[in-house]
């Protein structure tokens, strides 16, 4: 390949990568200027407190198929003034616990096809238990740290100027819109634009899908719960989504390049890294409230992985495999399973 060819090459991802930032905020802008519409909205269906919305970031991740626009939106939503920090933290709880369904449905496709092997399956069920029990703990905790106020001045020390460049070029596009459009209108340009940007980030990464041989040689120098923790972590921090990180993870494990007792270490580090992006937006929408959500989140999440890794890993890991492999065993226990990751979040959404 000619150097002519790689500057052009790295010149297009260059110019993909401010256009995508571009159009990131002004998905954020949008949402934030439709939150008094969506605030209203919450209220005619009851929903408030962390539970509900717990269930309703839940809910949208399945939706989205992804937790990343999810966690966005809640940030957005809390700039806007339609839900207050313990929401948000709430939602994006709630986002990062939906995420991996797509994990269980790229192995339930796999294992319908006729490959024989519910392993696809197994790591669908692995990586959504192992973040619903990690962040059930982790909200909790994160909402603790949140009230200690220990964050509060954490926004004053991350130097956000270079954020004020793509705010202004987003305000000839959005003021105009949110001055004249009703909130449904600006809440649905907001997501509609919010998607198409996560979407070119996708475009402008590295294909892993399906994993190149390089990746799948990386991936077998990683043997040990700490490897892998920190092998998810470094992939997610690359990809900016746990959800496609993780779903790398099932033709690995039908090619039995990665074992199954290395997905739950895998999964847990990947469950920190995927915060980078929400971070992102926190800096991009330059909000005192914002910034200290995500990190109290980032530490809770953290803290108690640590605490699982130290204290609790045998007990933590068998009883996740074993509850995996009875629900991989047969498609009438996978069916139940799926009625109560669908039910739980619902209920907490109507509580």
């Amino acid at each position: 390949m000619s150097s002519r060819t790689i500057a052009i090459r790295v010149t297009r991802a260059a110019l993909g990568v401010v256009f995508a930032i571009y159009l990131f905020t002004i998905a954020l802008k949008l949402l934030s200027s439709a939150a008094p519409g969506v605030a209203t909205l919450f209220e005619r269906l009851d929903i408030h407190g962390p539970l509900n919305l717990i269930g309703f970031g839940w809910l949208a991740a399945y939706g989205a198929l992804s937790g990343s626009p999810v966690a966005a939106l809640s940030l957005s939503l809390l700039d806007g003034g339609a839900i207050d920090p313990a929401g948000s933290l709430a939602m994006l709880s709630g986002s990062r616990m939906g995420a991996s369904l797509i994990v269980l449905l790229v192995g339930f496709v796999a294992y319908v096809r006729g490959r024989g092997r519910p392993d696809g399956v197994y790591v669908g069920v692995v990586a959504l238990l192992t973040t619903i029990i990690v962040y059930i703990p982790a909200t909790a905790l994160g909402l603790w740290l949140l009230d200690t106020g220990a964050f509060d001045e954490s926004a004053s020390l991350i130097p956000t100027g270079w954020a004020d460049l793509p705010a202004t070029l987003a305000r000839p596009v959005v003021q105009p819109l949110a001055d004249h459009l009703p909130g449904v209108a600006l809440f649905g340009m907001g997501v509609g634009t919010l998607l198409s940007a996560f979407w070119l980030f996708d475009r402008l990464l590295p294909n892993l899908d399906p994993p190149p041989p390089g990746f799948e040689r990386l991936s077998r120098h990683f043997r040990s719960a700490r490897a892998m923790f920190l092998f998810g972590a470094l992939v997610t921090s690359v990809t900016m989504s746990v959800s496609l990180s993780v779903t790398i993870l099932v033709p690995l494990t039908l090619k039995g390049v990665v074992h199954r007792r290395d997905v739950i270490a895998y999964v847990m580090g990947a469950n920190i890294t995927t915060f980078l992006d929400t971070l992102f937006a926190s800096l991009l929408l330059e909000s005192e409230s914002a910034t200290p959500v995500v990190l109290a989140e980032m530490i809770a999440v953290t803290a108690v992985s640590a605490v699982v890794f130290l204290v609790a890993w045998q007990p933590f890991s068998r009883g996740i495999l074993a509850v995996a492999s009875r629900v991989s065993a047969g498609r009438t226990w996978l069916a139940g399973f799926l009625a109560i990751l669908f039910t739980v979040p619902a209920v907490l959404a109507l509580l």
